[in-house]
């Protein structure tokens, strides 16, 4: 288990004040109010937990063990309730696998951090977030899971600010960045896209340098109306953030709300159109990308207003995993 040294228990009968001072001292937060962890909060979190000890790997750039224990530790400090354990679990070992260069995204100089999309009917039952401001404050799920996977990528990774972290400027992603994705019958799920049932839940992860907002042409209702935009959003952020030098083509992550989406329902697109007419857009724009790696996602409230995701242009891939049984 993770070093009781470093990871106190307190007494229920601790003030409040002391458990925050003792906490922050030993750098376990992110600069907000953390739930004092004591016995009484871990056994709970831990309920139903087979094996809290079994390691899923060591978690750059210092290579703490990723653990049940370890993570509902960090679950207790960010206001978690039980049943988000698994989702913040899946979400951090998620991100071990090699294609999403974690090591990267944690010391990098530029901005990345972790979001979260949380996928499949583990949404309902958590009661999080895919509508109005979903990618804001208001939702205890939303934020705590988030939390809690920026703090396990902290305390079990190491990655603090000028010891693993050595972002020149961060962003507010890195308290919280989690959302869920809406379902519709007409857009297959992300899980479903890459070959996953998720009938219990799912968690995509990106390492993603913020976010954009992109307008669709106002005059222009059809699709075209909509990529057009999108495709000088992505051209930008590319320019903005290469340095002149050439890079790999990428996913594109574009968050569309519903009445975007009936844009495209309207005038019969499937799934592969939006992909297809996206590449074309981007071949306007003199950008290079794949079919499969335009990843619409439907999420978000009333309006027109979309958001787009732009990956880390240091290199990183997303990754699918359906949620784990720990």
């Amino acid at each position: 288990m993770i070093d009781s040294a470093e990871t106190p228990l307190f007494a229920e009968t601790t003030p409040w004040e002391d458990a925050q001072t003792q906490l922050e001292a030993l750098g376990l937060g992110d600069g907000l109010p953390l739930v004092p962890p004591t016995a009484r909060r871990m056994d709970r979190m831990l309920a139903g937990v087979v094996d809290p000890e079994r390691s899923y790997g060591p978690v750059p750039p210092l290579f703490g063990d990723l653990t049940a224990a370890a993570i509902a530790y960090q679950c207790v400090l960010a206001g978690c309730v039980p049943a988000e354990l698994r989702v913040v679990l899946t979400a951090v070992a998620a991100c071990l696998e090699p294609q999403f260069n974690l090591l990267g995204i944690q010391t990098t100089t530029g901005t990345p951090t972790v979001a979260a999309i949380v996928h499949g009917p583990i949404v309902r039952s958590l009661g999080m977030n895919a509508e109005g401001n979903c990618l804001g404050p208001g939702n205890r799920a939303n934020a705590c899971i988030g939390r809690a996977v920026q703090l396990a990528l902290t305390n079990i990774g190491g990655a603090r600010p000028g010891i693993g972290d050595m972002a020149t400027m961060g962003q507010p992603g890195k308290y919280t960045f989690c959302f869920a994705e809406a379902g519709n019958a007409s857009l297959p799920s992300l899980p479903a896209r890459r070959g996953l049932s998720g009938d219990h839940g799912a968690v995509t992860v990106l390492g993603v340098s913020g976010t954009m907002e992109v307008l669709p042409l106002s005059e222009d209702a059809t699709p075209q109306g909509v990529l057009g935009p999108l495709a000088a959003a992505i051209r930008g952020a590319q320019i903005a953030s290469n340095a002149g030098r050439a890079r790999p083509a990428s996913e594109q992550f574009l968050l569309l709300p519903p009445e975007i989406f009936d844009r495209f329902a309207k005038a019969g697109w499937t799934l592969a159109d939006i992909q297809a007419g996206m590449v074309r857009a981007l071949s306007e724009v003199e950008v290079e990308c794949s079919a499969e790696d335009v990843c619409p996602v439907l999420t978000g409230g009333a309006g027109i207003k979309m958001t787009y995701l732009p990956l880390w242009s240091g290199g990183t891939r997303s990754v699918t995993a359906e949620l784990l049984q720990p």
